[in-house]
């Protein structure tokens, strides 16, 4: 798309058609109710209003989402305001069927680390080398941590099984 020949409001409308479900994704990975999510979607899209005309392109714009949204998650859990623990149980988590809410439940008990690298390779189908870009890590940090979060996942629930 080129940013030239369409308004800063039609940008960021377009980039909310094609990300809010990806955002929204990587917010319930990280918080624990969905108002929390609101917020960080409403900030995530906010940045995006003020830098998207620094964005190459497409992919590199899906990129830069990302790591905005797993930096605004990881702000609002590290804030003052957030000292309420929530439990598992009492989260508000989309899921399609039973299977996929064990998969995401597991995946909520990693630390942040190993979820971002999990989600990134297996739901948004990155390879290794650009999920290190993406967070700024090597290579081989992100074959561990992809690696441990695998050994993880088996240990807290073994019917699990990964693609890869």
């Amino acid at each position: 798309m080129n940013s030239q020949s369409f308004s800063a409001e039609d940008m960021v409308a377009a980039a909310i058609d094609q990300y809010a479900d990806m955002v929204r994704r990587i917010c319930f990975l990280h918080l624990s109710n969905r108002s929390d999510v609101e917020d960080v979607f409403q900030e995530v899209f906010l940045q995006y209003y003020l830098n998207f005309s620094k964005l190459q392109n497409e992919q590199h714009e899906k990129a830069w989402l990302c790591r905005v949204t797993f930096n605004k998650c990881k702000d609002l859990n590290k804030s003052f305001w957030r000292k309420k623990v929530v439990s598992l149980d009492e989260m508000e988590i989309p899921f399609e069927n039973e299977e996929q809410s064990e998969i995401i439940i597991a995946l909520l008990q990693l630390p942040s680390k190993y979820k971002d690298v999990v989600y990134l390779h297996y739901y948004e189908g990155r390879s290794i080398p650009e999920i290190a870009k993406i967070m700024s890590q090597n290579t081989n940090t992100i074959y561990s941590r992809l690696r441990r979060a695998k050994e993880k996942l088996k240990v807290n629930e073994g019917v699990i099984e990964w693609n890869g």
